[in-house]
Formats: structure tokens, C-alpha cells, sequence
């Protein structure tokens, strides 16, 4: 069973997705849960993952005022998330709260506490359209390395981060510090919207705790098959 790749449900279709993890129940053990899925089922789909035995990567990206980020985190705890992250350009306060009402709401359930994660720059977003979208004259990795520093003096576990900035954050982030990368693509997938990208063998072999992976496994023929394949390139 795999822990390092964790398959995106990027669905509205409840059916659908529990059709998916009980297909790949054998390959993987964590699932992502986005906004398109959260939003029409709602909690409801998190708590069935978690049922079924399947660890939850909750990627709902929360960005709002401090006390706003805490209840949601509160709430994403609550339900029995693994995983959740929040935009670390949300600031230090923000990250700082929301690591301290997950630990608050662990330790009151008597669950353990899900790993908090900061989100530093999509990748959606190139070197260009970083420059002219946020008038920034940092590039990438300096705002990626910045981002990452503040989210582990934060208290974060880690980050979401493009697989081109895994260097730069083992460089400037404690050993621990884990790093989960979507821009996942196998040697054969169309990139579709993704420009920052590295093939999963190259983003474990940088140094990535965990991938993302979505299109290329649920738009699949056979998804099953084509998760064996990732699997397969990751432990060549």
C-alpha cells in the first residue's frame, strides 16, 4: 500500500468517487478532497473516506482574517481530516492560529492532530505570470523559500509546493519539514494546466514527502492500471 501518492477526487459526484477508492483500496491510502467535491457533498464524503479506512488530504486552501482560518481549520479537524492546508500569503498571525485551534481540537477529541500545511505558489502559475500578475520582482523560488520559512516558524508541518522548489525548501527548511507536491505528471500525461511540473519519480527523487496526482488516474481508461503505472515509475 502506497503512502507517497495521494489520488485528487476532483468530482461533484459522491457515486463516482467512492467507485474510484474502492477500485484503487489496494494501491494507495490517501485521497484529496478539493473544493469541487467539498462543496457538493460536504463533510459527509470526508467521513466516509475516513470510514472506509482511507486517509484524507482536505485541500480546501483556506485564506481568510485569522480568526476566520481557525474556526475552518477547527471544523476541517473536527471532521476527521489528515491533511489540510491553508495559503500561507494569508500571513504569520493566520498560520499561527490555525495551528494552534487544530491542536486545540485534537487534543479535545482525543484524535491525532492533522498535519497543517501552507499553500506558497500554485502551480498554474509560471515565472512570467508571477511578475506581471503580482507586480513582484522576487522570482518563484525566492517567494516559495520565503513562504516556506514563514509557515514552519508558523508551527506548520510543511507545504504544498511545485516539485521545482523541493530543493530550495530542504535547503532552508528543517529535515522534517514535509513537502507535498502537486504539478504531478507521468512521462506520458498531457500537462493540461500545470506548468511548474516534475514526473513522480522526479518529485520523490527531489525529495517530496508526498504527490498529487488527479487527471492522469481518474480520467484514465483504467484507473486502476494507470495508478499501477505511477507506482511502477516511482519505484524504478
Amino acid at each position: 500500500m502506497d503512502n507517497r501518492s495521494i489520488v485528487a477526487l476532483d468530482f461533484d459526484d459522491a457515486d463516482q468517487v467512492i467507485r474510484i477508492v474502492n477500485e484503487l483500496s489496494d494501491l494507495v491510502s490517501w485521497f484529496k478532497v478539493g473544493k469541487q467535491l467539498f462543496t457538493s457533498t460536504g463533510p459527509r464524503i470526508v467521513e466516509q473516506l475516513r470510514e472506509a479506512g482511507k486517509s484524507v488530504f482536505l485541500d480546501l486552501k483556506f485564506h481568510d482574517i485569522p480568526n476566520t482560518v481557525a474556526g475552518a481549520v477547527a471544523s476541517a479537524t473536527a471532521i476527521g481530516a489528515n491533511m489540510i492546508n491553508i495559503h500561507a500569503s494569508g500571513g504569520l498571525e493566520m498560520m499561527k492560529v490555525a495551528n494552534q485551534s487544530a491542536e486545540e481540537v485534537s487534543d479535545r477529541l482525543g484524535i491525532p492532530k492533522p498535519k497543517l500545511l501552507g499553500v506558497t505558489v500554485l502551480t498554474s502559475i509560471d515565472q512570467s505570470a508571477f511578475q506581471n500578475d503580482f507586480a513582484s520582482s522576487r522570482t518563484i523560488s525566492d517567494q516559495v523559500a520565503y513562504l516556506s520559512i514563514c509557515a514552519q516558524e508558523a508551527g506548520l508541518d510543511g507545504v504544498v509546493a511545485s516539485p521545482l522548489e523541493i530543493e530550495i525548501i530542504r535547503k532552508k527548511c528543517e529535515d522534517q519539514f514535509w513537502i507535498v507536491t502537486p504539478g504531478v505528471r507521468p512521462k506520458s500525461a498531457s500537462l493540461g494546466d500545470q506548468k511548474r511540473v516534475m514526473t513522480p519519480k522526479e518529485a520523490i527523487d527531489a525529495g517530496a514527502n508526498q504527490i498529487v496526482v488527479g487527471r492522469p488516474i481518474t480520467q484514465a481508461a483504467d484507473s486502476y492500471k494507470a495508478t499501477k503505472s505511477i507506482l511502477a515509475e516511482i519505484n524504478e
